[in-house]
């Protein structure tokens, strides 16, 4: 995600060549990486923010130091005005007037600020969708049994075994994983158009990595139209029906699904997936090899 003019989207896309951090990295990976850091560079980086950022946000409790980073130092350290906080270069420690305030609204004070982080990041990324999961993971993944036994199952039962996109293994009920094209930690939702049966060992190994579009598109365009035409053709029932309602957004009326010429409908499907990918690229997610 970009934050624009910020600083922190500069230190960020540092850090990470420096400290040869992947996109995905957990938390507490990161943190301990750079708090082992000896990089020069990047201890710099981290410098910027530590001196910025925890004595700029204790300036209304001091107007008249107009800003000034060593002389709000100094009049915290007393709590003068009940300052949230005391401040220097090393530490931050808490006001205990504040703490019972803080602990009580923590979960207020949290949602305030990452619904407020959640509106800049928007505002400055307009093409990623759904910021809010990315900032907040869930602790647990949806599973993927409806969209396995309500529709891929049946697309295998009246056609045969499939070929895998990426490994030409074929797969039968029962032996394959329902993976994400454009990868879960990008789009944050299991809607079927994204769906698609693959090699089990091959899905293990993909983590979120980007398919190619001139390798990948069409063999994923192939097995989707395959898919829909089979569900609406032989096995339409309450349980397809939702999982149908996924393609409205790019097939509004699927009634006239097999009227519509295929090139058409690969188009419908090109200007759906390849920009996600194209954005998520551009956002730091690495490309499969080929």
């Amino acid at each position: 995600m970009s934050f624009k003019q910020d600083q922190l989207q500069r230190a960020i896309e540092q850090l990470i060549v420096l400290e040869k951090l992947d996109v995905d990295a957990k938390k507490s990976a990161i943190v301990n990486t750079l708090t082992a850091s000896n990089n020069t560079t990047t201890r710099r980086l981290l410098r910027y923010f530590d001196g910025e950022v925890p004595y700029r946000f204790l300036s209304p409790w001091f107007p008249a130091a107009k800003g000034d980073r060593k002389q709000i130092y100094n009049l915290s350290q007393s709590f003068l005005n009940d300052t949230l906080y005391a401040v220097n270069e090393h530490e931050i420690i808490i006001n205990p007037k504040w703490i019972p305030y803080l602990s009580q609204n923590s979960g207020i004070l949290k949602s305030f600020c990452y619904w407020h982080l959640s509106l800049y990041l928007q505002k400055h990324n307009p093409n990623v969708p759904d910021i809010p999961n990315k900032l907040i993971k869930p602790p647990l993944r949806n599973s993927l049994l409806k969209q396995r036994k309500d529709f891929w199952d049946i697309v295998i039962h009246h056609n045969g075994p499939v070929n895998c996109i990426y490994t030409n293994r074929q797969l039968a009920i029962g032996d394959y994983a329902v993976e994400h094209f454009v990868p879960y930690a990008f789009v944050s939702h299991d809607l079927l158009w994204n769906l698609i049966p693959a090699d089990k060992s091959f899905n293990s190994s993909k983590c979120d990595k980007l398919p190619s579009m001139a390798h990948h598109f069409d063999p994923y365009c192939n097995l989707q139209l395959l898919g829909l035409s089979t569900i609406l053709t032989n096995a339409r029932n309450k349980n397809t029906e939702k999982l149908l309602q996924d393609y409205l957004t790019f097939i509004p009326d699927l009634s006239d699904f097999g009227n519509l010429d295929p090139q058409v409908l690969k188009a419908r499907f090109k200007d759906n997936v390849g920009p996600l990918i194209t954005i998520a690229g551009n956002n730091g997610f690495e490309f499969m090899p080929t």
